[in-house]
């Protein structure tokens, strides 16, 4: 696992959007896998004015989905297939084909759950996902003692969750009370996993999941497992880290021609 100390969010974005562009020049039809909330906002924005600018061709980039809420119309605005679509592929001007993602609407929810999983296999794996983490160290929807092998699945959200959600709807009585997400064991099937944590609050479980023992109470500790993992923080999540000055010799001198 390689950890990234930077000075800001926006300094983070623009070198998870570097790692990004230079994918997609070595593999112009790469996976991208995308995280909702606010923290992964920069990488977006920093990817699109790239596009934008001519810096990198993304029109033939795939991009698929994390979690998805149950039960939510199709075209709802606040779906996370909604928000993928406003945020991440309208933005790189992708055609809405060039997105996946699993059916929250689907009668049989398992059975959704099983065909995207095997959706992501057949459309060759995911080259790159990004993750953002939760206070007490979930990745994607799965929640502190998540089985480190499972696989997109229906979860049900904490009624913390529901309430920490309920700001992008009318009440809290519109928030689903489940989630299709990627499992674990899902995720680290990617070839690169890079987490982005920013502020304060996340430090706690910055520290958990870098330093601390690979255990499902600290769902993102698992990545510790992975070959190739990138955890980027900045100055504030990384302020528990009691091998920050280590992280930030071994990057410093890392060879520029490794890349992210």
């Amino acid at each position: 696992m390689e950890v990234v100390i930077v000075p800001d969010a926006r300094t983070g974005g623009e070198l998870i959007a570097d790692a990004i562009a230079a994918l997609l020049r070595r593999k112009p039809d790469a996976l991208l896998g995308v995280a909702t909330g606010s923290t992964p906002l920069p990488v977006y924005q920093a990817l699109a004015a790239k596009v934008a600018d001519g810096a990198v061709d993304a029109s033939r980039a795939r991009i698929c989905q994390l979690d998805e809420y149950v039960g939510l119309p199709p075209g709802h605005p606040e779906s996370y297939r909604s928000v993928v679509l406003r945020e991440v592929v309208e933005p790189l001007g992708l055609p809405a084909s060039s997105f996946m993602g699993p059916d929250g609407s689907a009668e049989d929810v398992q059975a959704a759950c099983e065909a995207y999983d095997a959706a992501l296999g057949v459309a060759g794996g995911v080259d790159l996902q990004l993750l953002g983490i939760g206070t007490d160290g979930h990745i994607g929807f799965n929640e502190p003692c998540s089985s480190l092998a499972s696989r997109t699945r229906i979860k049900t959200l904490t009624e913390q969750t529901r309430r920490d959600n309920a700001r992008f709807f009318d009440s809290l009585d519109e928030v689903p009370h489940h989630v299709i997400t990627q499992g674990i064991g899902t995720i680290l099937d990617a070839r690169h996993l890079v987490l982005l944590a920013t502020g304060e609050g996340k430090a706690q479980a910055v520290a958990d999941t870098v330093e601390g023992p690979v255990a499902s109470v600290v769902p993102a500790s698992a990545l510790q497992l992975h070959p190739h993992a990138t955890v980027v923080v900045d100055e504030a999540a990384a302020s528990k880290l009691r091998l920050a000055p280590y992280f930030r010799d071994t990057y410093a001198a890392k060879p520029k021609w490794q890349g992210l």
